[in-house]
């Protein structure tokens, strides 16, 4: 029979796991209410369709701004956040990227993003908040195996932004761990179903865009699942190198003076946005999500949305301010798949479906994530064959393009963070650190 204790722990855990459901239900509504905003300022006619030239940099600045001097380890994503902490044996370190004052400014810094039309998502930070959630809850309840919990809580936010809770296993496995530990295993379904749960409870069940009943006839829409895949390799590939690329040279720049500096970038890329979405009459700016599941739903996007919507996901991504790549991503690679269907004359929903597996899982480099939770999203398994072989082709070929996958080439910056602030607080002491000891 368990002791009061060990219940209590038990309590503590599941606490943790519904609070994740509750608090992705509530951030998706206000991220939806966030861009509604945008679109009531940036739509229509006179200076309404210019207010992005000016409200735009000025939002960018002012978010990249506060996540550099009050929330440091709030920017970008989250999920390389999560997974640099995993590899952070001290307390004080993993704190730094997952405490509850990050939590707040992420949450904070994503919406006024929204608010500003950032091409961003709330899925990533989702899952540093989970991973957050998670971690306190340990924290609380005296339970070990810190990696186990941000293992957990990374899964539970993926599957509670997108209703997708195989989704948030195989993400758990592939992305964050690249590997599978059975003694977490536990851990991590529980924790997804429980906060799956929580948020069916608040928002229903559902299908992320929509549902899709598209299905590639073989052998005659096979040269398009090809197509889709090597396209959307090459595309996700791009995207990963550049924003590799760019962010470290940006790091380098910032180095000095790094206050004036990060201004500076947030401003250029808030107003490459802004001049991108004007010119496109609004279609890059938000999450893409309303784009992705009208094509998803069969209606072609314009020929150009993916590449403008591409630029426009960068221009954020390096921006310096908090905000996911999932939605926009998938997004991309919906404008990618409406593009090449008016090529091969095929069903608008499928060229959809197969060009967001493509680039997504391009971008990622995680094929069972990238098949798995489109699968999901779109309620469609009869097409399960045709988006897995987009997706493992186009993970093959981005690899040759970019061979460290995106997130975690980016964890490395912030595992260098956590390790350099590390060796400063212990040179203050007059102690030593070796080098590349683990933080």
């Amino acid at each position: 029979m368990a002791s009061p204790k060990h219940w209590r722990t038990r309590l503590i855990f599941w606490l943790g796991a519904l609070a994740i459901g509750v608090v992705s239900a509530a951030f998706a509504s206000l991220a939806d209410k966030a861009f509604e905003l945008f679109s009531m300022i940036s739509e229509g006619s006179g200076w309404h369709q210019w207010a992005p030239l000016v409200l735009t940099p000025l939002g960018f600045v002012l978010c990249a701004w506060l996540a550099d001097r009050y929330f440091p380890g709030s920017q970008g994503s989250g999920i390389p956040q999560c997974i640099a902490t995993r590899h952070l044996r001290d307390e004080d370190h993993r704190n730094g990227y997952l405490a509850m004052k990050i939590v707040f400014g992420k949450v904070g810094l994503t919406l006024i993003g929204l608010v500003c039309g950032a091409s961003i998502g709330r899925e990533g930070p989702t899952v540093q908040i989970g991973a957050a959630l998670m971690l306190l809850a340990g924290r609380i309840g005296g339970m070990a195996h810190a990696r186990g919990l941000i293992l957990a809580g990374s899964a539970a936010g993926i599957a509670a932004a997108f209703n997708t809770p195989l989704a948030g296993v195989v993400f758990a496995i592939e992305e964050m761990s690249r590997s599978y530990q059975a003694r977490t295993n536990g851990v991590v379904l529980s924790t997804v179903i429980i906060a799956g749960i929580a948020s069916l409870a608040i928002v229903g069940n559902y299908t992320y865009f929509g549902v899709s009943h598209a299905t590639a006839a073989f052998p005659g829409d096979w040269p398009l699942v090809i197509t889709c895949g090597v396209v959307g390799g090459l595309l996700g590939g791009a995207f990963s190198k550049l924003v590799i690329t760019i962010t470290h040279r940006i790091r380098r720049w910032r180095h000095v003076g790094h206050g004036t500096r990060v201004i500076v970038v947030a401003g250029l890329a808030g107003f490459t946005l802004a001049a991108i979405g004007v010119a496109t009459g609004g279609l890059t700016f938000g999450t893409g999500y309303a784009q992705a599941r009208s094509a998803v739903e069969g209606a072609s996007l314009p020929a150009t949305f993916f590449l403008a919507k591409f630029i426009a996901t960068i221009a954020s991504t390096v921006s310096g301010i908090p905000g996911g790549l999932f939605a926009p991503s998938l997004a991309v690679g919906a404008g990618l798949g409406s593009t090449l269907g008016l090529v091969f004359g095929a069903s608008a929903s499928l060229a959809a479906v197969l060009g967001m597996a493509g680039y997504f899982a391009g971008v990622v480099q995680a094929p069972m994530t990238a098949f798995v939770i489109i699968v999901e999203m779109t309620g469609n398994h009869s097409n399960v064959v045709p988006v897995m072989a987009a997706s493992m082709i186009g993970y093959g070929v981005s690899r040759m393009v970019s061979p460290v996958p995106l997130y975690h080439a980016l964890s490395r910056l912030f595992f260098a963070d956590a390790l350099r602030k590390r060796r400063a607080n212990h040179a203050e002491h007059g102690e030593h650190v070796p080098h590349g000891h683990a933080a």
